[in-house]
Parts: C-alpha cells; structure tokens; sequence
C-alpha cells in the first residue's frame, strides 16, 4: 500500500474515541480503524524503513491491570523504530493531528546511569547540549521526565545539571492537522524530521549501550 496521508476520517475517529472509549463504540467502527488509521500507518512506516529500519505499530489496547483509567482503548496510534532500549524514533496520529519525536523515553538502573555519566562528560555532555539547542533552533520541543533536584552523586552547580535532571530525553514536534498530513507530504515530513532527530538518537545509543 502507498502511503497518501491520513485520512480526515482516521483523526475523526479518534474524536469520537475520546467521548465514547468502549467496547460498543470500537465494535461498530473497527473497519474504520483498520482502514483508515493502522493501515496508513503500516504504510508510513513501511516506506520509511528501509532507511531508518523497521517499525513496531502499536496495539490499539490499554494494559488496564494497574490502572485506575478502565477505559479500554488508546486515544492515539503509535509506531516507534527502536535502535537501542526504549530508545528511537516515534510518530503518532490522535485527534490532535499527528506528531513526531526521537530519543530516550525511559531509563532505569544501568542505562540511566550511563546516560548521566555521558552527560557529565565535558566533551559528550557539551554536544549533547549543542544537539538539543539546534533541535529547539529547528522548531522541535526538548521534554522529557525531569527530577525537581539534582540526583544522587551530582552537585547541584554541576554545570550541566538541566541535563542531569532529566531522566528521559526526547526532541518533538507536532504537526496538527495542517493540511499536508493529508496528503503524501506527511511522508517527506516525518523523513526529514527523523533525520534531524538522528543526532540525538545516536548519541543516547552510544552513551547507553
């Protein structure tokens, strides 16, 4: 299958989703699911994995074990190319539109501890700030989980301690519904993005692995 965009339909019915998150609801739509998100999903990330690899396109169910939100279904469709732990490339269509990143989204123990060591470093730590400032530069928002104080081992006047404090790392950016996600455009978009995503993404796999 081409990829053409998403459809107006596949944020519609993610619109509705929202208000009406329940069985009954999914059964009587899931054709438009399949037809109108997963399978232009399935497309996009097909088209971009011979250069960034294959991607996994996310369940359209909610793990509600542990949760106190029951509902069952997720308000988003997600597919993420991983190149290390938790660590790649992502694109999402919601009723928002849709929306692109890269980076780390978590880390614990091991990992986490590499990534600060790499952050401390004078020479990883400096270009890691220069990646994430060209990113804000280019239009992307740097988030990420951060904690309220400097962690166990650091000093406080570190001077990369705003890097220090974060324990997950991601460049992002949204693209609505401008009318382009529509289209084949969306494509050449995410491609490009990626692209500059890549610097960040290559630095967290190094620090890490």
């Amino acid at each position: 299958m081409e990829f053409t965009g998403f459809p107006v339909a596949a944020l519609d019915f993610y619109d509705d989703l929202e208000v009406d998150n329940t069985k009954s609801f999914w059964e009587a739509r899931k054709q438009v699911y399949a037809e109108q998100v997963r399978a232009p999903m399935v497309a996009l990330t097909e088209a971009l994995a011979q250069e960034f690899g294959p991607a996994k396109v996310f369940r359209p169910y909610r793990d509600v074990r542990f949760a106190k939100d029951k509902t069952p279904y997720k308000t988003h469709q997600g597919a993420f190319v991983g190149v290390a732990p938790a660590t790649g490339w992502y694109v999402e269509v919601a009723a928002p539109g849709v929306r692109v990143g890269g980076g780390i989204y978590e880390a614990s123990g091991e990992r986490l501890a590499a990534l600060r060591e790499a952050m401390a470093d004078d020479k990883a730590g400096k270009r890691l700030q220069r990646i994430l400032r060209d990113l804000e530069k280019g239009g992307f928002e740097v988030a990420g989980e951060r904690l309220k104080t400097a962690p166990r081992g650091y000093e406080k006047d570190h001077p990369r301690i705003d890097l220090l404090r974060m324990k997950t790392v991601l460049g992002m950016r949204s693209y609505g519904f401008e009318p382009f996600v529509h289209t084949a455009e969306l494509l050449d978009r995410v491609r490009e993005d990626w692209r500059r995503l890549r610097p960040l993404v290559n630095w967290i796999e190094a620090a890490t692995s």
